[in-house]
């Protein structure tokens, strides 16, 4: 089975080399152009192009699928099936028809729930006990397509959209290799998505991580765990930006919202809408991310003041 893989970030990556590891051939990479990064803004590569280059496999690296030439390249490589996780470019039907067997998803969701951009983050926010990887026949609406392999894991209280990212990323690599294989026997089956369970995972939005001491510490729990490692839930004491890297929920202290109630070794306790947080790891602008002991010496704080 000839294949050709769509990917950019470590959530394709571990899937590429899954399957190289697994046999399969690949025949191309597709992945997004170099970007600058870092303080110098070099180019960098791509984790799956880096996979890629590893073991020798041809990469393209267009700036859109619509093209004529790109088009005509990847007909080229006569794939039969292509395999997309986290590509970042929209592919047009004409992409979508090429592969005799069509184009499988890896979705980090248990589709329809979460359908889009961020469904590791929002699925952390919403309080959800499980998630999971959807293998998905694509088409050309939003992760519309039918439904053709799903497994299930747990969402831990402490999981961080870190955490989770990398527990989907493994499982999704190892789905893949179980629907390919199911695939090549005949015996991978559609089912449609049931439209009347849909929710959308809109993209994360930087502001959005900043903290409103209003709300319920157990959401605020929910909300820095999931914008870590990004965009960082944050707030400001005095004229500090603080990011809050980890946190924990404690409910024998109240004040009032945004009230600073307790600071100790442990932990500095700030009061929410209900009960309390306990920030742990905290990093100011232009500095580290520090245990707290650590970050209150070079920054004192005071009980009964506020964040805001």
């Amino acid at each position: 089975m000839r294949i050709v893989f769509a990917g950019t970030p470590a959530f394709a990556a571990i899937a590429l080399k899954a399957l190289i590891d697994a046999q399969f051939q690949i025949v191309l990479v597709l992945t997004q152009p170099d970007r600058p990064a870092g303080r110098g803004l070099k180019l960098q590569e791509s984790e799956v192009k880096k996979v890629a280059s590893e073991y020798s496999i041809p990469v393209l690296q267009p700036v859109t699928l619509k093209s004529e030439v790109t088009q005509e390249q990847l007909r080229s490589f006569a794939a039969d099936v292509m395999i997309v996780a986290a590509y970042g470019l929209i592919l047009p039907e004409s992409i979508l028809q090429l592969p005799l067997q069509g184009c499988l998803n890896i979705h980090a969701s248990l589709l329809p729930r979460w359908r889009g951009a961020a469904p590791i983050q929002r699925a952390i926010q919403a309080g959800d006990q499980e998630t999971g990887i959807t293998i998905m026949q694509m088409d050309q609406g939003l992760d519309t397509g039918d439904i053709l392999l799903q497994r299930t894991i747990p969402i831990d209280p402490s999981d961080t959209a870190q955490s989770l990212h990398d527990n989907l990323a493994q499982l999704g690599a190892q789905c893949i290799i179980e629907a390919l294989g199911l695939l090549q026997q005949g015996k991978l089956l559609a089912v449609k998505q049931n439209d009347e369970e849909v929710c959308y995972a809109r993209k994360i939005e930087k502001d959005e991580a900043k903290i409103d001491w209003s709300l319920d510490a157990a959401v605020i729990d929910r909300n820095i765990r999931a914008f870590n490692p990004f965009p960082v839930a944050f707030t400001s004491y005095r004229s500090l930006s603080l990011k809050i890297w980890q946190a924990r929920i404690e409910q024998k202290l109240s004040g009032q919202p945004g009230e600073i109630v307790n600071i100790d070794n442990d932990g500095i306790t700030v009061a929410c809408g209900k009960h309390a947080i306990v920030l742990e790891v905290i990093q100011r602008a232009g500095g580290k991310k520090l245990p707290v002991n650590d970050f209150l010496k070079g920054n004192p704080m005071k009980r009964g003041e506020f964040m805001v």
